[in-house]
């Protein structure tokens, strides 16, 4: 397949922008950009789903331009219900530079990153207003999907104008560094199509666009987020272990998808995959390779073996094979408490609420459905000291299959 032919196939091609995009995308080599805020220290799972369609993009030989916004970062993209809170000059700096990082790894440090705010910095109001505000009607403005959606509950001048921030960057960067395309997420096609009105109308000349659907989960949610959540590419803030869980628990009806737009496995790979999947789904394979392609190239393949020894591990309660980050990382969300030296076990099961009561306690015990550090626990005697724990600091109690539970001194 040609790049644009790939791209269909995968799902990443929803608006598209230049009669003869396809034929750039195939026989030329272009410079492209893509665009993100500093709203966090980090990106997230969904802002990789339109990034690693700029790796490909950049793979097949165009070359890529990434932005991040320091100028529209302190503005803030309009939301569709209500108006985002105004970031810190300081916390955007440090916004900036970690996500800075983080695409410099994606792109091992051969993409080229730079900051709206070098170029809109230096620039007055006065000048703004002539030089782009000039060129973009306001009625254009108010057909904008996300600025007719908050008309009625109010926007502010600061949002309006945000559209004209990110057409401007399009303009600048088509000048100063023949950049001809712009690749975004679905929600920033309003924004896109500004820039392209801002560069036919002060230039005369044509540039292109498309944009990628939003990733959904089989619940209509955007994909990687949870309650609000999001599932972060800093490994400080969302572990290989718990991106490795929300992966391989993926719904069977959206895994297939998701191999074709978070991966980099032919087409004929994800066929044999799904073919072998579809066959025995309880296997999980697709879920598997989804987990291993996202974590290796986010965060390397040591980290995708620890996110699978630590599930493999709590799954089969093969505790003691693990290290002490090992086990800080997958039980970072079980009840824990803080041990007593020589406390009897069948005290330690009641006062922490792993049983409801002595009696129930011995029960689980006599059942062999309680294990210290992998180990079934059969003498109710037991008193728990500093020698049951791993590294010296924790003792993991699996009550039954799926119940853990975390100690430590």
């Amino acid at each position: 397949m040609k790049l644009f032919e790939e791209l269909k196939w995968r799902g990443l091609i929803k608006d598209v922008a230049g009669e003869d995009i396809e034929r750039i995308l195939n026989d030329e080599k272009i410079t492209f950009y893509w665009g993100t805020d500093p709203t966090a220290d980090s990106l997230h799972i969904g802002h990789y789903s339109s990034l690693i369609t700029a790796k490909r993009l950049a793979m097949a030989g165009h070359h890529p331009i990434l932005l991040v916004g320091g100028a529209t970062g302190l503005i803030g993209d309009p939301r569709p219900t209500a108006e985002r809170e105004i970031i810190s000059v300081e916390e955007v700096q440090k916004n900036l530079e970690g996500i800075k990082s983080q695409i410099e790894k994606i792109f091992d440090g051969k993409a080229e990153v730079v900051n709206n705010y070098d170029w809109i910095k230096g620039m007055d109001f006065i000048t703004f207003l002539r030089d782009v505000g000039k060129y973009i009607n306001i009625n254009y403005m108010l057909n904008k999907d996300i600025i007719s959606r908050r008309l009625e509950t109010g926007i502010t001048f600061a949002e309006f104008s945000y559209t004209l921030i990110q057409g401007y960057d399009f303009l600048h960067l088509f000048e100063t560094k023949n950049c001809i395309l712009q690749a975004e997420g679905s929600d920033q096609w309003g924004n896109i199509t500004t820039g392209l009105e801002l560069i036919k109308k002060k230039t005369g000349k044509e540039a292109y666009a498309f944009t990628m659907p939003l990733v959904l989960d089989a619940n209509g949610n955007k994909f990687g987020k949870s309650e609000g959540n999001a599932l972060w590419l800093d490994k400080n803030k969302t572990s290989s272990y718990q991106l490795y869980q929300y992966l391989i628990n993926s719904d069977d009806k959206m895994v297939e998808s998701y191999l074709k737009i978070f991966t980099f496995l032919t087409k004929e790979e994800i066929i044999e995959i799904m073919d072998k999947h579809n066959k025995e789904p309880h296997l999980r394979l697709a879920q598997k390779t989804l987990a291993h392609e996202i974590i290796k190239d986010l965060h390397g393949e040591e980290e995708y073996q620890s996110a699978k020894k630590i599930s493999e591990s709590l799954f089969s309660g093969n505790i003691k094979d693990l290290t002490v980050e090992q086990i800080e990382d997958g039980l970072s969300n079980v009840p824990n408490f803080k041990l007593q030296e020589n406390l009897n076990i069948i005290d330690l099961l009641v006062q922490n609420k792993i049983t409801s009561s002595k009696r129930e306690a011995r029960e689980f015990i006599s059942n062999s459905a309680i294990s210290i550090n992998g180990e079934k626990v059969t003498d109710e005697n037991l008193a728990i000291t500093k020698e049951n724990t791993i590294g010296n600091k924790y003792i993991v109690i699996r009550k039954g299959k799926k119940n853990y539970f975390l100690g430590y001194f």
